[in-house]
């Protein structure tokens, strides 16, 4: 588990996290969201000692990232994926990260397998692609098969098969007890992975919550249709049926709606969306807080 208490960090007059009080538990995905200069990468840096904290405490199991006894095997982090020497190749890399944690030198070739970049460890990594330079990074993240996975912006760069991968690989991580935190500006796509959302602002806390509960109070849900629904609304609290027989599901994508069904074995004649998505709500929470407003322009003027 990482905890921050009243977590401060200034960069001379400048405020990049303010009074940041934050649990992240095992079991989630917990979606880290907010704009550009929201704070949201020095709280990552803190968190893993790359930068001091002005003031409060982030803690990793308790103590902070310093102190731990192995840190690999604790918590695996991307932050930058270009981050890797250019001349070395992507086996060595993970090699050079194994032995100084006294990992086995199996672990490595597991890694490169369960990323896809078998076939391209040997290349020098400064002739990786983005995508194959965020692979390599995730690879190293799992290298130790830690318990806490935090990732920043994982999803750059990737191909639509890249992308449906990282969202199976976290949500199974989670779903094994670990610790899943992932930042990212893709909404929709993190509205398919979290199931808990950490939203930030100039620093600041602005909501920390369930997607589902986040969705609900924006009036966000699902419609569905089909011939025996009780079950399904039995598995969803606040589920109703409409006037028309359909079944309204507050707070549930589809995608969630669906995947119960189909555990339960049911027929549907018809799954939609209604309210708001991630992204409005998103917008509309962080409004305010946007550092870098672009102007509205009209085209061709």
């Amino acid at each position: 588990m990482i905890r921050l208490t009243e977590l401060t960090k200034r960069y001379g007059p400048t405020t990049a996290v303010d009074g940041l009080s934050l649990e992240l538990r095992p079991g989630h995905v917990t979606g880290f969201l907010g704009p550009n200069g929201a704070g949201k990468s020095t709280t990552m840096r803190v968190i893993l000692g790359l930068d001091a904290p002005t003031s409060g405490t982030a803690l990793i199991g308790g103590v902070p990232y310093a102190r731990l006894s192995h840190p690999l095997r604790t918590i695996g982090a991307l932050l930058d994926a270009k981050a890797v020497h250019p001349g070395r190749t992507g086996r060595d890399h993970l090699r050079v990260l194994a032995r100084s944690q006294r990992l086995p030198a199996a672990r490595v070739a597991e890694v490169l397998e369960s990323v896809g970049m078998t076939s391209a460890a040997d290349r020098r990594a400064g002739t990786y692609s983005l995508g194959m330079g965020q692979r390599l990074g995730i690879a190293a993240a799992l290298l130790g098969d830690p318990q806490i996975l935090m990732l920043d912006e994982p999803v750059n760069g990737l191909d639509p098969d890249g992308v449906r991968w990282i969202r199976t690989l976290l949500r199974s991580l989670a779903a094994e007890g670990r610790t899943v935190f992932v930042s990212s500006h893709l909404m929709s796509e993190m509205e398919l992975t979290a199931d808990r959302v950490v939203v930030m602002g100039r620093g600041r806390l602005i909501a920390d919550t369930s997607m589902a509960d986040l969705l609900a109070s924006a009036g966000a849900g699902s419609r569905v249709r089909g011939p025996a629904l009780r079950p399904l609304a039995g598995a969803f609290e606040g589920a109703r049926f409409d006037d028309d027989g359909s079944l309204l599901v507050p707070g549930a994508p589809p995608r969630q709606v669906g995947a119960r069904a189909f555990a339960l074995g049911l027929e549907l004649h018809g799954l939609e969306a209604i309210g708001s998505s991630l992204e409005d709500t998103y917008l509309r929470l962080t409004g305010d807080e946007v550092q870098f407003p672009a102007a509205a322009k009209e085209v061709g003027r």
